[in-house]
């Protein structure tokens, strides 16, 4: 496949806009870490929430949408459309916590939450566990959909890929900051969204396809339309529907829906000009990565099985490419040479978009990690801001180089996103727990993340080779979860609290709701300390009005209104009136009852 010369030109001038907008911002961020990785917390919601759904958009995603679709069909989107459950729950109960902890990483919280060497360690593991080894995989997988992508639209083979888009997304990462992370992610979103839309409406167009009817009513396809799995399969309804709902969200850490919030999304919360703000960019993020963007690649996935029916019709349309990247998630890109000259370069920009958005995000928020968390905290306490700054820097290079090595190992999508389900089954709990209950401590969090990682390696390595029967990824998912919320919880209770002063100090600034900080309220009472949040009947805050009722109650009303809106538009894609009105309805009162219940929630401007 070869780009004419006006799609050459689109993408260049794409490229020169979204640099020069990154790089306008490159003196600003020089000036200090707080610029650098937060943007001196002066950014709007609506600014911050744009940026982590473009993060969210990255050039792995439609693929890996793609692979669920040919594989299980449109339900097997539950296994991510489940989180929503747990972005609702940091939009209404972690959001404001976040932003008054103050810190510059969310790594910083287990130095305010814990005491003594435990919490620096702690800290330290963390921030080199997540900023490196897990960031490293993230990144690798968004590189994996280049190198694909690149391969079937442009003819050029992965080493050359890996090579161009690293380099030339390290140097705009290191130089423009937070500041121009944000900014040009606005402009990676449109132009993403519009490449989404334009793929999906060419791929409607193909003579296989024969437009949005005849896709609904392709025999082929019956049995994947389905947004909910077969219920008389069993198997299917509890891997694809169940243990996501009832399990996963809550359970499982995972990047971009860590329950209570974290990484880059915590990153985002932290830079926010407020408490309000702060939850209002995280409900602004939900609404538009769960309502607004999976039906265009659902469309070209639901395409592409007609155009591309087997993994050897793939490979016989393309048989230049590395057989090594020849899997279902290569679909989505193959169904963009249909394209026409012109629209080809915008959509070819569109996934550079994306895969600069979440490329930069990554290497901004980890390389916060290994500057704040590691090097300035234990190795070079006393320099200054611009020695810190440059360090920032370097990390970003290392942190892309090991991305790119790991992204020539991967083979698709699908593979790296369940591995790192695995890798934190078990651990969600005690992330939502630590904040509302005092008697959480440091050994119980190191407990989580070494029992996690042990049964994923477990199961990955070892488990068939000692003669047992291989598990489904669902079922490997929910005794992950079993062994190691149950290892955490003991560990916890045989082990001592965290100190009394510690504990004081961090429910005076947090001020968490409900009766689990109790015995240190009590306590405080005792010895004449005011507790500015102090606990009173009902679960309301005197001092900030919040009310933990509202917070639930706005929890399960935000999670109808995006289920409502993500599947009445499908209803209505689909030709299903009745249906679809029913969920329009449910969307109308379930977001009318939502503004109304805000203010109630009591976040502070």
């Amino acid at each position: 496949m070869q780009l004419s010369s006006l799609d050459w030109f689109v993408v260049a001038s794409y490229g020169v806009i979204a640099l020069a907008t990154g790089l306008y911002f490159a003196r600003r961020a020089g000036t200090g870490m707080q610029e650098f990785f937060l943007s001196g917390r002066k950014l709007p919601w609506w600014l911050l929430g744009t940026s982590m759904v473009a993060t969210t958009f990255s050039t792995d995603t439609p693929n890996l949408v793609t692979d669920i679709v040919r594989t299980g069909g449109v339900s097997g989107n539950w296994l991510w459309w489940a989180f929503l459950v747990t972005g609702m729950c940091t939009v209404f109960f972690y959001a404001k916590l976040w932003r008054r902890s103050g810190v510059l990483t969310d790594m910083g919280f287990y130095e305010l939450r814990y005491s003594g060497k435990p919490a620096a360690f702690l800290r330290a593991f963390r921030a080199l566990y997540l900023g490196v080894f897990f960031n490293v995989l993230i990144m690798a997988t968004v590189t994996l959909a280049a190198i694909k992508i690149s391969g079937v639209l442009l003819g050029i083979d992965k080493y050359t890929t890996v090579l161009v888009a690293a380099t030339v997304t390290a140097a705009y990462s290191a130089t423009s900051g937070l500041w121009g992370v944000v900014v040009t992610d606005l402009l990676l979103f449109t132009v993403s969204m519009v490449g989404s839309l334009a793929a999906a409406y060419f791929a409607l167009q193909r003579p296989e396809v024969g437009g949005l009817s005849g896709l609904i009513s392709s025999p082929a396809l019956q049995g994947k339309l389905s947004l909910l799995p077969d219920f008389s399969d069993w198997t299917a309804v509890s891997s694809v529907l169940i243990v996501p709902l009832a399990v996963q969200w809550w359970s499982t850490w995972y990047p971009g829906a860590e329950p209570g919030g974290g990484g880059y999304v915590a990153q985002r919360m932290l830079a926010a000009r407020n408490e309000k703000e702060a939850a209002y960019s995280t409900l602004w993020f939900n609404i538009a990565h769960y309502a607004l963007r999976p039906w265009p690649w659902i469309l070209v996935a639901l395409c592409s099985v007609l155009v591309y029916p087997t993994l050897g019709s793939l490979q016989q349309r393309f048989p230049d490419l590395d057989p090594t990247i020849i899997g279902h998630d290569l679909a989505y890109p193959a169904m963009l040479v249909f394209l026409p000259s012109g629209l080809l370069g915008l959509v070819v920009a569109s996934l550079a978009a994306a895969y600069m958005s979440t490329i930069s995000t990554h290497l901004n928020w980890g390389a916060s990690y290994m500057v704040d968390d590691c090097y300035k905290r234990f190795w070079a306490p006393d320099r200054s801001d611009t020695h810190y700054v440059l360090v920032a820097r370097l990390s970003t290079v290392i942190l892309v180089v090991l991305a790119s090595v790991v992204a020539l190992w991967l083979e698709n999508a699908l593979q790296a996103f369940q591995i790192l389900l695995q890798i934190g089954a078990g651990t969600g709990l005690i992330f939502l727990l630590r904040w509302y209950w005092w008697r959480i401590n440091v050994w119980g969090e190191v407990a989580a993340m070494v029992i996690s990682f042990s049964v994923a390696v477990y199961f990955e390595a070892f488990h068939v080779q000692f003669g047992f029967a291989e598990l489904s990824a669902s079922a490997q998912l929910v005794m992950g979860v079993v062994i190691t919320t149950a290892g955490w919880v003991l560990v916890t209770f045989l082990t001592p609290p965290t100190d009394e002063d510690t504990l004081r100090t961090f429910y005076a600034k947090i001020r968490p709701l409900g009766s689990g900080w109790r015995p240190v309220v009590e306590s405080m009472r005792r010895s004449g300390i005011a507790a500015t949040g102090e606990l009173v009947a009902e679960g309301v805050s005197a001092a900030a009005g919040e009310s933990l009722t509202a917070a639930f109650l706005a929890w399960f009303l935000g999670c109808v209104t995006v289920y409502a809106a993500l599947f009445g538009t499908g209803y209505f894609l689909y030709g299903e009136l009745v249906p679809g009105i029913v969920c329009l309805f449910l969307f109308v009162v379930a977001a009318g009852w939502l503004s109304r219940v805000l203010p109630r929630v009591g976040f502070v401007d």
